[in-house]
């Protein structure tokens, strides 16, 4: 019992009380204000409660707009992949051709950050571990 079911206790014994005290005329408004207290009491649990979900609805619509969204479609990942490839042959050729090895490393380099961020983008938590919205959600926590 936590102190907001005591404190109505006593106000329903107190309220008894006051009926014996006072007599039978007086029980219909004793009884009004007891079920008074009661409606405000429901009220403030109710609203409470509604500001708590109101609360989360707004955490929860502020997180999934901070988060990145997986609306990428396969199309869309796919032809990212064929366009670096083929872009990484003439960055090689120049790459290679004015700089040598150097040149051709730090192509490279770039070509494989520029997909790493694009797949970092798309699959949130990919080089932390954890898939967002996986089934298998458990299966990947320590």
């Amino acid at each position: 019992m936590d102190a907001r079911d005591a404190d109505l206790k006593k106000e329903l014994n107190a309220s008894l009380q006051a009926r014996r005290e006072l007599g039978e005329e007086y029980e219909s408004a004793l009884v009004d204000s007891f079920l008074e207290k009661v409606d405000q009491r429901i009220d403030g649990a109710v609203e409470r409660r509604v500001r708590r979900q109101l609360a989360e609805q707004q955490m929860t619509s502020a997180r999934d707009s901070r988060s990145p969204k997986a609306t990428d479609s396969w199309g869309e990942r796919f032809g990212f992949g064929i366009v670096s490839l083929v872009l990484a042959v003439p960055l090689s050729a120049i790459g290679g051709g004015i700089s040598k090895l150097p040149g051709l490393i730090v192509v490279w380099l770039g070509i494989v950050g520029v997909n790493a961020v694009q797949a970092a983008r798309t699959n949130p938590g990919l080089f932390t571990g954890r898939r967002r919205g996986s089934a298998k959600d458990d299966a990947w926590e320590d």
